[in-house]
C-alpha cells in the first residue's frame, strides 16, 4: 500500500513550493487556507507566462502564507505581502494573459507587485491572479470524459511522484559519478512512498475512502529539473541519464518522470501526510 510521504503546492507558478502537513484536495489542484495551487503567475509585459526554464531566480522566489496574506521573500529584497482576498472589480485591472495554448483573463495584482517582481527576477514583468470566472481546462485527450479544470500548472491540477523513481535516478546519476538530486529538483504535488520505482506509470488509480486520484499523462520534462531550487542557478542536467531509460513514445518521446494526474472524486477531502493509498494498477 502506498502513503503520502511530502505534499507540496505552489501558490506562485514557477516559484518556490510550500511544504504542508496537509492540504484540501480540489479539481483544481491541492488547496491550503483557500489559497490555490499556481494561482498566481508571472507574465512579460505581452501577458505570457515566465518560468524557471528561461528565468532561474524564480526558484527564490519564496511564498509563506499566512492569515490574510502571502507573503513573497526574496534574497536581499523587503518581502511583498499580497492580500488573499479576491479584489474588488473596480479596483483592479483585468489582464488577458497566455500559458501555453491557453488564453485567460487574470487580474493584474498592481505596479507595486510587478515593480517588485521584476526586480526579483531581473527581468520586466507583471504578478496576475487567476480569475474566478476564467475556465482552463486539461486536455480530454489525456482525462476522457473527465472535465479537469486547473489554474496556471503547466497541463495539468496533479503532479504525483514516486520516492522509488528517484531513489531509482539518484542510484544511477551515483553509479555515473555524479550527486544525488533532491526531490524537490521535479517540483511534485504528491510524493509516495511504498511502492516500486515508477509504478506511477501503470497506475490507474490512488484510492483513499470517497479519494480517487487518476494518473493520466507521464510528464514529459523540460530543462527546469536542472534548475538548483537552493541557488535559482542552472547545474547539471539529469536528463542525459533519464534519457537512457525514460523515453516515452506515447509523449512524443518526451523523456518522463512522474505523472500528472486528476481528482476524479473527494472533492473537498483532505490530504495528509502518512495517508494510506490503494494502489490500483493499469495492468
Amino acid at each position: 500500500m502506498a502513503a503520502v510521504t511530502d505534499i507540496v503546492f505552489y501558490p506562485v507558478k514557477s516559484c518556490a513550493g510550500i511544504a504542508v502537513r496537509e492540504a484540501t484536495l480540489t479539481r483544481f489542484g491541492l488547496a491550503v487556507d483557500n489559497v490555490y495551487d499556481r494561482e498566481w503567475m508571472l507574465v512579460d509585459e505581452d501577458g505570457l507566462c515566465l518560468t524557471q526554464r528561461e528565468h532561474p531566480r524564480m526558484a527564490l522566489v519564496t511564498p509563506r502564507l499566512h492569515t490574510e496574506t502571502l507573503e513573497l521573500r526574496a534574497p536581499g529584497m523587503l518581502p511583498l505581502e499580497l492580500q488573499l482576498g479576491l479584489p474588488h472589480p473596480d479596483d483592479t485591472v483585468l489582464r488577458h494573459v497566455r500559458i501555453w495554448d491557453d488564453e485567460v483573463d487574470a487580474y493584474d495584482c498592481g505596479d507595486l507587485a510587478a515593480a517588485w517582481c521584476t526586480n526579483a527576477v531581473g527581468i520586466g514583468c507583471r504578478l496576475v491572479r487567476f480569475h474566478p470566472e476564467a475556465r482552463r481546462l486539461a486536455s480530454t485527450k489525456w482525462t476522457g470524459a473527465v472535465e479537469a479544470p486547473t489554474m496556471f500548472s503547466d497541463a495539468f491540477p496533479f503532479l504525483v511522484v514516486g520516492a522509488a523513481s528517484l531513489e531509482d535516478l539518484n542510484g544511477k546519476l551515483q553509479a555515473a559519478g555524479r550527486a544525488a538530486l533532491p526531490m524537490n529538483r521535479f517540483r511534485p504535488n504528491i510524493v509516495v512512498s511504498g511502492t516500486e520505482a515508477f509504478d506511477e506509470d501503470y497506475t490507474a488509480s490512488f484510492t483513499c475512502g470517497p479519494v480517487v486520484l487518476k494518473p493520466v499523462k507521464p510528464c514529459a520534462r523540460c530543462p527546469m529539473p536542472s534548475v538548483d531550487q537552493a541557488t535559482g542557478q542552472f547545474g547539471p542536467d539529469p536528463l542525459d541519464i533519464l534519457r537512457s531509460y525514460r523515453v516515452k513514445p506515447q509523449v512524443e518521446d518526451g523523456i518522463c518522470f512522474g505523472m500528472n494526474a486528476i481528482l476524479v472524486s473527494g472533492e473537498g477531502e483532505r490530504l495528509r501526510i502518512g495517508q494510506a493509498f490503494e494502489v490500483e494498477l493499469s495492468f
